[in-house]
């Protein structure tokens, strides 16, 4: 179901009405319901996912569907500093009762239409079966005869050989449907996985690298994984799941990670692929409102998306989108 933007989740403090200098993303951001979105060469869309359907079928915690408008509240507050592209809210999705795959296919046909006026999608969920339709969006805009990377950064592989989708299965749904897709996962952790799921991994011929290992030689490995996974495929595109980080920083997660990784160590690796001249579009998942503490995830959310924005190399890759 499509949910219109709404003012009351962009408000903050005024430091001036007249000096843009002095301007915060909620004096800057354009409020667009679809039906009205043209043509927008130069602006980043940001869309709510309101669903965590996908988590409770995962049996995790409940509430990420409350994280789309809590992080655009967040996000509201924070210093304007995207001075070359226009940001617009474009109103959420939301999964109505248990139809988990009718909200994913809606959510699709949003990001497609996003990605049609050369716009950026943006996407904040939600629980992680945003990125399934995430990845539906974007593959029907490129068409089946691209190749496209997918590039998750989180602590889980989410393989899981089941027969209800759900938050633990959509990279396992994407490569058994999809021969030209490829799976890159950054962060991920031996005990927050199985044997089985390192198993399903290593025989889709899937890459990873391991929480402990990112920082390794000043990240130098990890970013040179990266540029190898990127090369290989014709575009690229980015889901975090906040769970990746550690518990102390991002409490409001449906599976806390006491051992994920640092906030600046996600930082470091949304910046390295955002500047990418493939890459697409942006998830970030899992945010969970309802058991945050003072608002400690919901505010670092907010920032990772702001970083995102500032660092997407959204010129080049809206160039070559336009062109094709």
């Amino acid at each position: 179901m499509y949910i219109a933007p709404d003012k009351q989740n962009w408000n903050g403090r005024v430091d001036s009405i007249h000096d843009e200098r002095s301007f915060r993303i909620h004096q800057m951001i354009q409020l667009k319901n679809m039906k009205e979105l043209s043509e927008s060469v130069n602006a980043y869309n940001i869309v709510g996912f309101e669903s965590d359907e996908g988590v409770r079928r995962n049996k995790g915690r409940q509430g990420a569907a409350k994280g789309p408008n809590a992080i655009k509240k967040m996000l509201a507050k924070l210093p304007y500093h995207m001075d070359s592209a226009n940001i617009v809210d474009v109103g959420n999705v939301r999964c109505e009762g248990r139809e988990l795959e009718k909200a994913q296919k809606e959510l699709g046909n949003t990001v497609t239409h996003l990605l049609k006026r050369a716009g950026v999608p943006i996407i904040l969920g939600g629980g992680h079966e945003t990125l399934y339709g995430h990845y539906l969006g974007v593959r029907e805009f490129l068409g089946s005869d691209v190749s496209l990377g997918v590039i998750n950064i989180d602590a889980h592989f989410d393989m899981r050989n089941e027969d209800i989708p759900s938050s633990g299965t959509m990279f396992k749904q994407i490569l058994d449907k999809d021969n030209k897709a490829g799976y890159l996962c950054l962060g991920i952790q031996e005990l927050g996985n199985t044997k089985s799921l390192f198993k399903t991994a290593d025989a889709y011929d899937c890459t990873y690298v391991y929480e402990d290992s990112i920082a390794d030689n000043h990240f130098q490995t990890t970013f040179q994984t990266i540029d190898d996974f990127a090369e290989a495929y014709d575009y690229v595109m980015l889901t975090l799941c906040t769970d990746a980080i550690t518990s102390s920083d991002a409490p409001g997660v449906s599976a806390p990670s006491p051992f994920g990784m640092e906030p600046k160590t996600v930082r470091t690796l949304i910046r390295y692929i955002s500047s990418k001249d493939n890459i697409t579009s942006f998830d970030i998942s899992e945010v969970n409102p309802t058991v945050d503490e003072n608002e400690k995830t919901v505010r670092l959310a907010a920032l990772l998306v702001a970083d995102v924005m500032k660092h997407f190399n959204g010129d080049r890759i809206k160039a070559r989108m336009i062109d094709s």
